[in-house]
């Protein structure tokens, strides 16, 4: 129910100009074999990760693996179609974007292990404004952002989501923003851990796709609301380690 709600409502959005933030790209996936080993070691970890995740949940058949490779390296190739180059020592500024896509494997699962699906629904939701905040790499040496902004190796998230949510601890949750203060670590840290990851390894399969709905649904600064509340949860056991 909840794939075929994401397909209908970003198809619907994609439509839209007024909706449309970024250009829409024409693609066509590549036909050839795709095997794993075309991948990086982090991302054949990341898939094999992600595989016996799926079938843990049982959204995953046998030949789920062969699918998801599929999909990220059609993934990757889709996004370098916006993305300029840039000449840096800076590993996060490579051709390939340094981490694992976390959010294309999220909505591989929602889709059940379907590569089509998957496909069609991260190309029309690319050009929706949410996806730069929930998919990574969609912002990765992309040319929609300036060139001194890609030349850091920064991305939004950080600079935007995370630095809101430090302002939104010191007004909500003040006892919480001192001891992260006091001990050194800074809330925006633990924040791009979660969002990167997609909360994969933090929350249940549910509450994550909660939290991906909640933002594709309502918008990107329900990603804001939704760490700090996650701080809100966690307020007693935060306080209680900060005094041992």
């Amino acid at each position: 129910v909840l794939a075929e709600l994401f397909e209908k409502f970003v198809s619907h959005l994609s439509e839209s100009r007024t909706d449309c933030y970024f250009s829409m790209e024409s693609y066509k996936a590549m036909d050839a074999d795709v095997k794993k080993e075309n991948l990086s070691s982090l991302q054949q970890l990341g898939v094999e990760m992600t595989v016996r995740y799926g079938k843990y949940l049982n959204l995953l058949k046998e030949d789920a693996e062969s699918e998801l490779c599929f999909v990220l390296m059609n993934c990757e190739e889709f996004l370098k179609q916006q993305q300029r180059t840039v000449v840096s020592s800076l590993c996060c500024l490579q051709e390939h974007y340094a981490g694992y896509d976390w959010f294309a494997s999220s909505i591989f699962l929602i889709m059940s292990g379907d590569r089509q699906k998957t496909l069609t629904f991260l190309q029309q939701f690319s050009c929706l404004l949410v996806s730069a905040f929930l998919w990574l790499p969609r912002l990765h040496l992309s040319m929609h952002l300036p060139v001194t902004t890609v030349e850091y190796g920064i991305h939004p998230v950080y600079f935007c989501s995370a630095h809101h949510v430090e302002m939104l601890l010191k007004a909500e949750l003040p006892l919480v923003c001192s001891a992260f203060h006091m001990s050194g670590f800074t809330p925006s840290q633990i924040c791009l851990q979660w969002i990167t990851q997609c909360f994969w390894n933090y929350m249940d399969w549910s509450e994550i796709c909660h939290y991906i709905a909640i933002c594709i649904f309502l918008g990107p600064d329900y990603q804001i609301y939704m760490c700090v509340s996650v701080f809100r949860h966690l307020q007693q056991d935060i306080l209680k380690h900060t005094e041992a």
